[in-house]
């Protein structure tokens, strides 16, 4: 990219001009859910048909205090959900606002990196190997480009794009770079006009919401059943079919946990919210899930383990190894720093490259970096070519390559007719050895005058003498020992996978803290079939000279043998291995488009250590979901069961569709308030990861989680059989519904303390869950001490000493059941 166009970029004010004139540049999206929408999908609800009915029921009866009170429960119920989906919606659009793409566009004669929805008609923009083209755009000067538009045509076959040609946006720079001029952005461009097409796709349901989703189903289809029962039995054994219906009415809402939905949509939306404050940006929901459950992390080593901060600290030439001081390099290594920096790219993000580029400026004449030659080809690095060769053409049309890159691949090419020169690559090739084992990154340097003027198909027929090595460094970054000793006492083994020399890989291991393992090499992967790799893979902490396409069998290979994968990636041939990881992690700043857009999370600050804390509030996550689901589940048994018994016990109803409501008014930001905030369980870093396979509820713990409601059935049903005995039957209900409050009250408490002790649980800190508590036995006592309320729920005045003694009766018969489960062990 050899022109200059500095002049000819916009500003700032005519780039917002034309913001504002034409739109940004984005696609038409699907339709987000603003309140009208949330209100009309909560309309068509069950239990808000359910409210709706009994309120319907209630005025046909002529109750009109009950029914007019039904209808403000409704409208409460219906707030709460407003709030707790635009909580979800505000944490999705964020987000979205953080997954928005960005490109390199010039502004005011300078280069800035910008949401590409800001990106206009007119403006210049740079795309470089592993981007997502912006907009339709007119290339004005490329070197080596190809792009992948199989988005647009079908065809995965790479198009070649010079000069002229056109770029459209959704485009994958596949290699090369370019600087090109928009001509059509948003809905105007290629892209924009299938855009509808695209939306049409919807994601499929993870497994834990599908589980929730089948478990809600089976709770309503008996709750059903069950209504139909007790009308029928009701009507018959007291002849009142309004009565009877309302008693239904009451069961069905009872049995029906629609928290459940709630859970699955606001815990993963505001646990992704959350990790995106941790620099985790969480691409794909459903990782949420699977975060927490990770057991084989495989991490690249450059830019994760280590600082991604490359500078040449040593050039090897003549047989003698010279640090790169603060002064000057000798006269005698010019040739070698120069042809490095002619195998080096000038623009674009290698830090490599940077690294030479920057020890050239310092040491090398303007002469000797050769701006007058002309770039005439470039073969790229692979898996095949571990080596980046650039052939240029001098004023006089001579043609010189110039190549850098593991020196056994570079070496390899070299010229080794004559003895000499057999006695330099072997000489390089020991010293590159030697200075490995300091954990410095060696590449080897050579150079090529090619007889005629043009180049071989292969970078290997090229003629190359060698001409030196670069030593550079990449320091590891220093939390790294401590974030690796966190993953293993999680259970969890860290493996590095690098294209580094070996001796490299095991010096930066050795400073991380990993197990002392062999080494495997790509060589000896591409020798091994899929048997012998599972057999290898289960003692394997170090992976070198790994190309990114030998990462896919890597994971393929942990994956077989059971094991949960995370895999880190940056490049456009990570895609393959992150899509193929259970959680596939793109690295945000050093990343590609495509490796970002083939991953689960993105790490926006690329450090391990944000990893490590991902996986920590993954199991948070989880943990919390658990005990959200555990709660509804154990706290829908005692109101169904009060819902039903004194029915068939004969006597009179305890609970009306009013008393459900107000019972749904604490459950409701119980489960997804209160636990949602709860703070991670100590140790959760220091237990084994859980089988991310692994059924939510298995029978067992879903037959525990159901006995664990039924210590306040027996507790409520109890106090209501004694209050009916010894109060009129308004207090009765009064102190049997009291009873009932203060039991779902110590299920919180109870389901909170999962794991842990009830009196631990409550130094946790978690102030949603005081809010809720307060806010609960506030609208108890409105509902006992309000004469108009306490006449619509049909109590009548508690004394003191009652509700103290219906608050012991609640609490108890939750927390003693869940002390005796502790103390064996269940």
């Amino acid at each position: 990219m050899a022109a200059d166009p500095t002049t000819d970029g916009l500003s700032a004010a005519e780039a917002a001009h034309r913001i504002a004139m034409d739109g940004p540049n984005t696609l038409a999206e699907t339709e987000r859910r603003t309140w009208r929408r949330i209100v009309t999908d909560s309309a068509r609800e069950p239990m808000f048909l359910l409210l709706v009915g009994a309120a319907l029921l209630y005025l046909a009866l002529g109750q009109l205090d009950e029914g007019l009170l039904l209808c403000l429960m409704v409208a409460v119920s219906l707030g709460l959900g407003l709030y707790q989906e635009g909580k979800t919606e505000r944490a999705l659009a964020a987000l979205r606002d953080l997954a928005s793409p960005r490109a390199h566009v010039l502004r005011d004669g300078c280069w800035h990196v910008i949401d590409s929805a800001g990106i206009v008609a007119g403006d210049l923009v740079a795309v470089h190997e592993g981007d997502r083209v912006p907009a339709d755009a007119h290339v004005l000067n490329s070197t080596g480009l190809q792009a992948d538009e199989s988005l647009l045509t079908g065809e995965s076959m790479p198009v070649d794009k010079d000069a002229t040609a056109m770029l459209f946006a959704g485009s994958l720079v596949l290699q090369g770079h370019a600087i090109a001029r928009v001509a059509a952005t948003g809905g105007r461009s290629q892209l924009g006009r299938i855009a509808a097409s695209l939306q049409s796709l919807r994601p499929a349901p993870s497994p834990l919401q599908r589980q929730s989703a089948a478990l809600a189903r089976a709770f309503a289809v008996l709750g059903m059943a069950f209504s139909v029962v007790l009308v029928l039995v009701y009507g018959l054994m007291r002849g009142d079919w309004l009565q009877a219906v309302l008693a239904g009415i009451a069961l069905a809402m009872s049995m029906l946990p629609e928290e459940l939905a709630i859970v699955m949509t606001v815990f993963p939306a505001i646990g992704a919210w959350r990790l995106s404050r941790q620099q985790v940006l969480v691409r794909r929901l459903p990782a949420i899930e699977t975060l927490g459950a990770i057991s084989v992390l495989c991490v690249d080593k450059t830019g994760t383990l280590t600082a991604n901060r490359m500078d040449v600290v040593a050039l090897y030439a003549h047989g003698a190894r010279h640090p790169v001081m603060d002064e000057p390099l000798p006269t005698a290594l010019a040739p070698l720093l120069e042809t490095a920096v002619l195998a080096s790219t000038a623009t674009g993000p290698d830090p490599i490259d940077r690294a030479v580029q920057r020890l050239g400026a310092a040491n090398l004449p303007l002469a000797q970096r050769h701006p007058d030659w002309s770039l005439v080809h470039e073969y790229g690095v692979s898996a095949q070519q571990r080596a980046l060769v650039q052939v240029w053409r001098r004023p006089d049309g001579v043609l010189i390559a110039a190549a850098k890159g593991a020196p056994e691949t570079v070496l390899g090419w070299c010229n080794v007719d004559a003895d000499v020169d057999a006695n330099v690559s072997a000489g390089l090739l020991v010293a590159a050895s030697s200075m490995a084992q300091d954990g410095l990154r060696m590449l080897a340097v050579a150079q090529a005058t090619l007889p005629d003027a043009s180049w071989p198909t292969r970078a290997a027929d090229i003629p190359f003498v060698p001409t030196g090595l670069l030593a550079l460094a990449d320091p590891l970054r220093p939390e790294i020992p401590a974030c690796v000793a966190r993953c293993v006492g999680a259970g969890i083994r860290v493996v590095m996978i690098t294209g580094d020399h070996p001796d490299t890989a095991r010096a930066i291991a050795r400073q991380a803290g990993l197990a002392d393992m062999p080494v495997l090499t790509g060589a000896a992967l591409d020798a091994l079939d899929d048997a012998a790799l599972d057999a290898r893979i289960g003692a394997l902490s170090i992976c070198a000279r790994i190309a990114p396409t030998q990462k896919l069998r890597l994971v393929q290979a942990f994956a077989r043998n059971g094991a949960t994968v995370g895999m880190t990636g940056d490049g456009v041939n990570d895609a393959p291995a992150l899509k193929a990881a259970h959680v596939g992690i793109a690295m945000g700043g050093r990343g590609t488009d495509v490796a970002r857009e083939a991953a689960a999370l993105v790490l926006l600050d690329d450090r391990f250590a944000s990893i490590v804390d991902a996986i920590g509030a993954g199991r948070r996550i989880h943990d919390n979901l658990r005990k959200s689901i555990r709660y509804v589940i154990s706290m829908h048994a005692p109101i169904a069961g009060m819902a039903i018994l004194p029915i068939l016990a004969g006597w009179p109803p305890l609970l009306f569709p009013m008393h459900i409501v107000f019972m749904e008014l604490i459950i409701d930001p119980a489960c997804t308030l209160v636990f949602e905030n709860e703070p991670a369980v100590p140790g959760a870093m220091q237990r084994p990861p859980r089988d991310a396979q692994a059924p939510l509820f298995s029978p067992g713990a879903l037959a525990r989680t159901l006995a664990m409601g039924l210590g306040p059935l027996l507790g409520v049903a109890l106090a209501y059989g004694w209050a009916l005995g010894a109060l009129a039957p308004a207090q009765a209900r009064a102190f049997g519904f009291t009873t009932l409050v203060f039991a779902n009250l110590s299920l919180i408490l109870v389901n909170r303390a999962a794991g842990a002790s009830l009196l631990g649980s409550l130094r946790q800190p978690n102030r949603i869950l005081w809010l809720v508590v307060a806010a609960a036995l506030g609208l108890l006592a409105l509902a006992l001490y309000v004469p108009w309320l306490a006449a619509v729920f049909q109590f009548a005045v508690l004394a003191p000493a009652l509700v103290a003694g219906a608050g012991v009766v609640g609490l108890a018969s939750a927390l003693l059941p869940a002390l005796l489960m502790r103390r064996h062990g269940h």
